[in-house]
């Protein structure tokens, strides 16, 4: 199915890019700690800013954001339909509701009619808490069907008044039900898809739900905009969500690949691997680095990699391409690679 294209600030869902996106955390009051937090998830990489907007006095953050940042300021509302109109006149590149809870339909059309006039797109967004009633009763539950039809349902509703500039999010804290729940509304309509796993839960099992999630629906072409969810600070989401673009081969930067050790192993590798990680994760070209254990089988088992190193007793190698370069003492390992990165970014321009 080809992609409806929507435009969210200067950016075009529905093509071949997946954005990232992230949500502050900081209350909606705190406006200069907001700030401070949208900029450093700009510089992390993060493509598109979410900003939950509890109160219709709250809308001021939008603006501010937006006079912040240069990338695309999203405003979250649940409940009061007038607080997605103040934002969108406060300048939203989106707004994110669910039309089941703004109330009644004069209500959505009237947010539908301001986000019209400034060519806002609206997300529709249904997680397995926010299913109707009714539809939990005809399916027994919050199932991927009751998911995915709560989502018709809106869209529905926005497509009868007129309004087509549409995203649609069917989250769940279920890896199974929200991977299924986004293949069947991905066959349904031809709108945009962010994808999540909401609640995904702490950094470590909600990375890994998230890339199981997530990961399995972008192999499939299914997806335009991620947000990994995880109970930390946003930052680590958006680190997350780089990463997991990388492993499907979709993402750009540095992809470390390493070793799991063995006995045959005499330095410090997972140390010296989890440095190497840190060091290069701002890093925007794509250049695939090796971390290994051993120099017997190092440059061999990693010779796809443009640059490596690998241990041995008190010296290691430095590697391109399977090919050794020259052989370094251990305590040099790190800085000596690090030389070989700056020149291989310097090549690439």
């Amino acid at each position: 199915m080809c992609k409806r294209k929507v435009k969210v600030g200067s950016l075009i869902l529905g093509g071949e890019k997946i954005y990232i996106q992230s949500m502050l955390n900081v209350p909606a009051d705190d406006i200069n700690g907001n700030i401070e937090q949208a900029k450093r998830l700009e510089k992390a990489g993060c493509e598109i800013i979410r900003a939950a907007v509890p109160q219709v006095k709250n809308a001021k953050l939008i603006y501010e954001l937006k006079n912040a940042v240069n990338i695309p300021v999203v405003a979250d509302i649940h409940f009061d339909y007038k607080i997605a109109l103040e934002c969108a006149a406060a300048g939203a590149d989106k707004i994110r509701i669910n039309p089941g809870n703004i109330g009644s339909r004069d209500k959505v059309k009237a947010v539908a009619d301001a986000c019209r006039v400034r060519n806002i797109p609206i997300r529709i967004g249904v997680n397995s808490g926010s299913v109707q009633r009714e539809l939990l009763q005809k399916y027994g539950g919050p199932t991927a069907n009751a998911l995915a039809q709560s989502a018709a349902i809106h869209a529905e509703i926005l497509r009868e008044l007129d309004f087509d500039d549409i995203v649609l999010s069917v989250k769940s804290s279920d890896v199974k039900l929200m991977a299924e729940s986004y293949r069947i509304i991905s066959k349904m309509y031809d709108y945009p898809l962010h994808l999540g796993v909401t609640e995904a839960g702490t950094k470590r099992m909600g990375i890994i739900k998230s890339a199981v999630g997530i990961g399995s629906l972008l192999l499939d072409g299914i997806g335009d905009t991620i947000r990994v969810s995880l109970t930390d600070d946003p930052v680590e989401e958006v680190y997350a969500a780089k990463d997991i673009l990388k492993a499907v081969g979709i993402g750009s930067g540095v992809t470390v690949v390493s070793c799991p050790t063995c006995g045959r192993t005499s330095i410090d590798l997972i140390s010296l691997a989890k440095e190497v990680e840190e060091k290069t994760k701002d890093i925007t070209q794509n250049i695939k680095i090796a971390v290994m254990g051993c120099a017997v089988n190092g440059p061999g088992e990693a010779r796809e990699a443009d640059v490596g190193i690998a241990g041995g007793k008190g010296e290691g190698i430095i590697f391109r391409k399977g090919e050794i370069v020259r052989k370094v003492p251990e305590n040099k390992l790190l800085d000596e690679l690090m030389k070989e990165i700056d020149e291989i970014i310097k090549d690439k321009g």
